[in-house]
């Protein structure tokens, strides 16, 4: 036996029943074991769904009949006088989809008339009115259908909709935007997803940077297909977490900074190259490609104040010493060391920088990053100098050790020095690294006290003097310790080209009235 449809009214005591059963809902919850909760949110959720649908049948009708016409406003404005929860959002999508229905027909006596059923606007509607799709979601595809419906073939358009509203129902209207290019090469027309990747092009771009001085320098980027899969190639390798099994540390960066990092790795890489290729006899510091930066030497020192980048859009931008330091071991930064009187000291040669056979002999010797358990490979690491140049490190392969990126950032950081050795250890490794926190900071003091103990004093006007008056002594032993200590001030060329100071203490010029003290000669 058939049952007969309820009525309106029979209907409406039903919502409105409902409706009162859901008010107060919350006060009875504490009643429901943990299934009867998740029963009880699935009943509520049917209701609140019909509801919806309900809505935009309401709305529907009213615009069919002329009474949101009759009130003098639109659609919207019509859904939020009568429908108050929809001020917050969602009325304009409830008077889209009603919109869809009202203008095939009013639903007089239950007239069932109205769009074509396979058309991608009659979808829709009838699965926003069965309650099977948000009008949000509703809304969502038929922009899309706007959008691609004259890229595709008519027979075809039918099968879109829907698998739109099907994925749109299970992962929320976010998906169909993601959708568009495979529906395109899919179900287009032929030659229009060629034509949509060539009209790319044009639309992607880089803004230049937003800098805040030593604050976060803000990009917008915007790539082709093309380009977002070369770059995710490129950085995707670098990004990927790093934990140290032989150290124990744990790779704690967020996914933001190993992807940022891994881009600037990127960027540094083809500095680096494009300076040894292009550089000339400059190396890095010919090369267009590479960072130029202002310095004082007494700050790069002393690790105090801070260098200004110049020379490229991102000029103003301020460093600091640490940053300095990591950077400057690097063929992709030239600093301009300037002297107290701001004199160019470095004018950006790269005398500071290991040769190509230096950066080949490392190669061979530490086949990739020496950090304690790091196995990236050689084409990850750079010549790192374990004294800094600034601090007196020479650019020499005993002084010398190859670190990727990401462990080089952490050795400055930390200042960890290491121990370069002219044979491997039991393990292979020619580097040893002290991991304990401040090492570098050590052997430097260490370093400094060996010198000051070794070293000869400075040569001072005052001990000049007394070198020459013992080099005219009549003790050999006398001449031959002032020679040495003249040799060990200045080894290389102890004198001025311009000042001829042979005849000061050679045999054939001294007599017995030669000066021994006072002014000197000149």
């Amino acid at each position: 036996m058939d049952m007969q449809p309820l009525s309106l009214v029979e209907r409406r005591s039903r919502v409105e029943a409902a409706r009162e059963a859901l008010t107060g809902i919350t006060q009875v919850l504490y009643q429901c074991s943990g299934p009867e909760l998740a029963e009880v949110l699935g009943v509520v959720d049917a209701v609140v769904a019909q509801g919806v649908a309900a809505r935009v049948a309401i709305t529907a009708e009213a615009l069919g009949r002329g009474e949101v016409e009759a009130a003098g406003v639109n659609a919207t404005a019509w859904v939020r006088d009568h429908a108050p929860s929809l001020r917050q959002g969602g009325a304009a999508d409830v008077a889209t989809i009603a919109g869809l229905l009202a203008p095939a027909h009013a639903r007089w006596g239950g007239d069932a008339g109205g769009l074509d059923a396979d058309s991608p606007e009659g979808i829709v509607a009838d699965a926003v009115v069965s309650a099977v799709v948000s009008p949000g979601l509703g809304c969502a595809a038929v922009r899309e259908m706007t959008r691609l419906g004259p890229f595709l073939l008519d027979e075809v358009k039918p099968t879109v909709v829907r698998s739109m509203l099907e994925l749109g129902a299970a992962w929320g209207s976010g998906m169909l935007r993601r959708l568009r290019p495979r529906l395109l090469a899919q179900y287009g027309a032929p030659g229009v997803f060629d034509d949509l990747q060539e009209r790319l092009a044009s639309a992607a771009r880089l803004s230049a940077p937003f800098v805040e001085s030593g604050d976060l320098t803000e990009y917008q980027l915007w790539m082709t297909p093309e380009q977002a899969a070369a770059l995710e190639a490129a950085i995707g390798p670098l990004s990927a977490p790093a934990p140290n099994d032989v150290t124990g540390e744990r790779d704690l960066r967020p996914l933001g900074q190993r992807r940022v990092e891994a881009l600037t790795q990127v960027c540094q890489r083809s500095s680096a190259l494009d300076g040894d290729q292009h550089g000339g006899a400059d190396g890095a510091a010919g090369s267009a490609h590479a960072v130029h930066v202002i310095m004082s030497l007494a700050d790069l020192q002393a690790r105090t104040g801070c260098g200004e980048v110049v020379g490229s859009t991102a000029t103003g931008t301020i460093l600091s010493p640490q940053v300095l330091r990591r950077l400057s071991c690097d063929a992709d930064l030239i600093p301009h060391v300037l002297g107290s009187a701001g004199e160019d000291l470095d004018l950006g040669r790269v005398v500071r920088l290991f040769t190509r056979a230096q950066r080949r002999r490392l190669l061979r010797r530490d086949r990739g990053c020496t950090y304690p358990g790091c196995t990236a490979p050689v084409a990850w690491a750079k010549a790192h100098h374990v004294v800094h140049w600034a601090d007196g490190g020479l650019s020499d392969i005993d002084n010398a050790a190859l670190l990727c990126q990401r462990h080089h950032t952490v050795v400055h950081q930390r200042r960890f020095i290491a121990q370069v050795n002219p044979t491997p250890d039991e393990h292979g490794r020619y580097v040893i690294w002290d991991l304990t926190h401040g090492s570098y900071d050590r052997h430097l003091e260490h370093r400094r006290a060996e010198r000051a103990i070794n070293d000869p004093p400075p040569l001072t006007p005052e001990r000049l003097r007394t070198l020459i008056a013992a080099i005219h002594d009549d003790d050999p032993d006398e001449q031959r310790w002032a020679r040495y200590e003249l040799h060990e001030s200045y080894p290389d060329d102890p004198w001025p080209d311009d000042l001829d100071v042979e005849p000061w203490w050679g045999p054939d010029s001294a007599s017995d009235d030669a000066p021994t003290s006072g002014a000197l000669p000149v």
